[in-house]
């Protein structure tokens, strides 16, 4: 993209239709203040309250993207701006709508022999009970297509099971059953695409008794966010190069995130989920690892809006 287009008419997309509307209006203030305070021609833009093909009747030559969750990180918008031929931030197509959906992008890391904490795809209470059983306590239970902890129960007892069912059913009819990994908890940003892609640097997180939900995500200062994440070096690039990875063979470009558990007791990292349009807000790790790499905020913004493409 030449620079006459980058700084003719961007549309920074925030708000949305998904459960994460109120982060993708937070994550869509910071970037669009961002992008205006180095000269960039910036709106805001809410795809919740307008049509999206008046950004063709507007004269937008790309977007940022900053939604979060489905409609937004999930492929459909970037579907419908590659039918109105406006380039925009973060993954294509295909790459967004697997990646939205934990259940897919698991498949394809067991597929690709990356390590993945086990898992059972369930439709009831009683399979949800069943999973526990096969499994074994703690185990996590979530929307398979929802982020920011959104509908998470950790499951100690079977009693527990349909009540957690329940949480992540009204979020979504796919229901996740995931082993849980005790130990540490981190997570690794990527910026690039193909073989230009490098891992930034890991973030360990410490959040309250170990719950790194919602509220601890977005709305305390009680949650530690340690970069330098203080793992043995060799330890930090094995789960960069893991990351790197696991966001090639699921196809993404230009930016992610990825959320990985470490088991305390064998040191072996594995593969939560990946995060195709990362929050950009004051608690956000993208811009915490970018800011440790020498990235401020102003310039990871422009270094997104500058690759901002089409699939075709």
């Amino acid at each position: 993209m030449s620079s006459k287009q980058l700084f003719n008419k961007v549309a920074v997309l925030m708000g949305g239709a998904s459960a994460e509307r109120e982060i993708s209006l937070m994550s869509g203030a910071g970037v669009l203040q961002a992008l205006q305070s180095q000269g960039v021609n910036a709106h805001a833009f809410d795809p919740a309250e307008r049509d999206l093909g008046e950004l063709k009747k507007e004269g937008y030559s790309s977007c940022f993207i900053a939604l979060h969750g489905r409609f937004g990180e999930d492929g459909t918008v970037q579907g419908a701006l590659e039918l109105l031929r406006i380039p925009y931030t973060g993954s294509g197509v295909m790459a967004s709508s697997i990646a939205v959906d934990k259940t897919m992008t698991k498949r394809i890391w067991r597929a690709e022999a990356l390590p993945t904490p086990d898992w059972r795809e369930v439709h009831s209470a009683d399979e949800t009970c069943a999973a526990l059983r096969a499994m074994g306590a703690p185990m996590i239970v979530k929307p398979a297509r929802e982020g920011s902890s959104i509908g998470l129960t950790k499951v100690m007892h079977v009693d527990t099971c349909a009540q957690a069912y329940a949480a992540a059913a009204q979020h979504d009819p796919m229901v996740l059953c995931e082993q849980f990994i005790a130990g540490d908890e981190v997570t690794c940003p990527v910026l690039g695409t193909g073989d230009s892609a490098k891992a930034l640097p890991v973030i360990r997180i410490q959040a309250p008794d170990g719950n790194y939900d919602y509220q601890n995500k977005y709305f305390t200062d009680d949650t530690k966010y340690l970069v330098p994440c203080g793992l043995p070096a060799g330890e930090e690039a094995a789960i960069q190069a893991l990351v790197l990875k696991a966001y090639r063979v699921l196809g993404c470009r230009t930016w992610a995130r990825a959320d990985v558990m470490i088991d305390a007791r064998t040191r072996q990292p594995y593969l939560l989920e990946i995060n195709t349009a990362p929050g950009m807000t004051g608690h956000s790790l993208v811009p915490m690892s970018a800011r440790h790499a020498g990235l401020a905020y102003e310039a990871l913004c422009m270094e997104l809006l500058a690759h901002a493409a089409l699939d075709y």
